[in-house]
């Protein structure tokens, strides 16, 4: 009898704990791809209380989804104009889509780069680092040129 008991209770907490989960909504995807604006720095992490220099201040990208990796074109003018595409690894995690990725630059630019991100509707910020550089980006919606 007691077998049959703790039976019945554990398909009983099987439906509801099914039933909770169907009720439960997932959020809707943040809108990530499209055109952002706003700038980058640079820092050194063992001078803790530095403050981040900011460079070229000027950063432009393009997000784009094909299925789920994000390509994003970074552009912008550092002494000399520049852009890189870099495919994003993404995953949605309640209202936010975290990045992460990897690339290299080239040896004039750094290299290799490791960073990682998070996206929403309006802003979409990160972390970078590389054999010589570690810094932050931190982007808004870039807002729409005036039809003419």
């Amino acid at each position: 009898m007691t077998n049959r008991v703790c039976f019945v209770f554990a398909c009983l907490t099987l439906a509801v704990v099914a039933g909770f989960a169907q009720t439960q909504t997932q959020d809707p995807a943040p809108d990530v791809a499209g055109a952002w604006t706003g700038v980058w720095s640079s820092y050194n992490p063992a001078q803790g209380g530095s403050t981040p220099k900011d460079l070229c201040k000027n950063l432009s990208a393009k997000v784009e989804q094909k299925d789920s990796v994000w390509l994003a074109t970074f552009e912008g003018d550092c002494g000399r104009p520049y852009k890189y595409s870099i495919k994003m690894e993404g995953r949605q995690v309640g209202k936010v889509v975290l990045f992460k990725g990897t690339t290299d630059l080239g040896k004039q630019d750094g290299g290799v780069y490791d960073w990682i991100g998070r996206a929403n509707d309006k802003e979409f910020v990160g972390f970078f680092t590389s054999a010589f550089y570690t810094g932050t980006f931190n982007l808004a919606r870039a807002k729409k040129e005036p039809a003419q």
